[in-house]
C-alpha cells in the first residue's frame, strides 16, 4: 500500500507540473512544434537518466524515493522518460535490433492508434 501511495502522489506531483510547462505550447511558437511537449518530454528523460545513473552508483537514493521519482513523477510527467530509459536499458545490454524495433514500433503504432481513436471519436458522434 506504501508503494502504491509514493507512485501516486509522484504522478500527481508529475502531472500536474506537465500540465503547467505545457502551457508554453500557448506562448512560445518554434516551427509550429509543441514547445511544452517537447521541453517535457526531453527534461523528463534527463530527469529519469540522472536519478536511474544516480541509484546505479549509489545508495542516496532509497527504493521508496525511486518509486517516488522515477515511477511516479516521472511517469506522471512524461511516459516518454521510461520509454527512453527502457531503450536505454536494452542498449546497455546490447539488444540494439530490439532497441530499433521497439522505437519504430512505439511510434508508429503509438501514431496509428492515436489516428484510429480520433477517427473513431470523431465518427461516433
Amino acid at each position: 500500500m506504501k508503494q502504491l501511495l509514493l507512485v501516486g502522489v509522484g504522478g500527481f506531483i508529475g502531472s500536474i507540473l506537465r500540465y503547467l510547462i505545457s502551457k508554453l505550447n500557448l506562448s512560445w511558437h518554434f516551427l509550429s512544434l509543441p514547445m511544452g511537449t517537447l521541453t517535457v518530454n526531453i527534461a523528463g528523460s534527463f530527469i529519469i537518466g540522472l536519478l536511474v545513473g544516480i541509484s546505479a552508483r549509489s545508495e542516496v537514493i532509497s527504493p521508496d524515493l525511486r518509486l517516488l521519482l522515477v515511477v511516479g513523477f516521472c511517469g506522471g510527467f512524461t511516459t516518454f522518460s521510461s520509454f527512453s530509459n527502457e531503450n536505454l536499458a536494452l542498449l546497455q545490454n546490447g539488444q540494439i535490433a530490439t532497441v530499433l524495433i521497439y522505437t519504430v514500433m512505439s511510434i508508429t503504432l503509438g501514431f496509428l492508434a492515436v489516428y484510429l481513436g480520433y477517427e473513431s471519436g470523431n465518427h461516433l458522434l
